[in-house]
Order: C-alpha cells, then structure tokens, then sequence
C-alpha cells in the first residue's frame, strides 16, 4: 500500500476546494460588487447597508456569497469573496465608528473598511 505524500494530500486539499468553488458559481446565489478607482485611492473597501433610511446591500441581499471586485483600468484586479453572514458581521462591527454617507445625495450609508483590517485578526476572528 503506498504511503500518502505531502503533494498527494496537498492535491486532494486543492481538488476539494475547487470543487467547492465550482459549486458555489454553479449553484450558490452571489451578489456582485465593483469599486473602481477608490480603493487604490484611499486603501478602503465600502459596504453599502442602508439607503434612504431603509435597508440595502448587505443587509438586503438575499445571497450567500458576496464578491467584491477590485477594478484597475476597467479590469479586474482581484475578487474579494465573503460569505454573506460573515460580511454582516464585520459590517456590525464597524458601523459605529466606519460609517460614511455616500453616493448621489448622500443617501447610501455604507461602512468603509481598510482593506488591511480585512485581514487582521480583529475581523477573522468574528
């Protein structure tokens, strides 16, 4: 019987996974947000929530994923993919204190989040 190697179970580990995200753009129900220019500007992601007084975006999405893609020069530089639950918890978490009002007539409110605090233990954590 031949013994497992690192790369056998490393390829077994990939090949699940793949599977997963095949799965999930076959199947899964995603919602699809685009920034621009403004993440390179100033470093920060936002997440629409309310819009007029009245929930949007994250808090009325009825998906399971959320990509959140970051376009260079009309391309797309990378995807940024939450599970939709885990996103309304890092946007509860900062919403005291991330909040901006943006958009036409400021009516969208939406939590700006460095994208280094994406990756901190502060948000992974939650």
């Amino acid at each position: 019987m031949a013994k497992n190697t690192k790369f056998d179970l490393d390829l077994e580990y990939g090949q699940i996974r793949e599977k997963r995200i095949e799965n999930l753009l076959k199947g899964g129900k995603i919602e699809i947000k685009t920034e621009r220019s403004w993440w390179r500007k100033t470093g920060n992601i936002a997440i629409e929530y309310e819009y007029r007084d009245k929930p949007s975006g994250i808090f009325k999405t009825e998906s399971k994923w959320w990509f959140h893609v970051l376009e260079l020069d009309n391309n797309e530089h990378c995807m940024l993919v939450f599970r939709v639950s885990r996103l309304k918890k890092i946007v509860n978490k900062y919403k005291k204190t991330h909040t901006k009002n943006i958009g036409d007539y400021r009516a969208s409110k939406c939590v700006v989040i460095p994208l280094k605090e994406l990756f901190s233990e502060g948000c992974y954590k939650l």
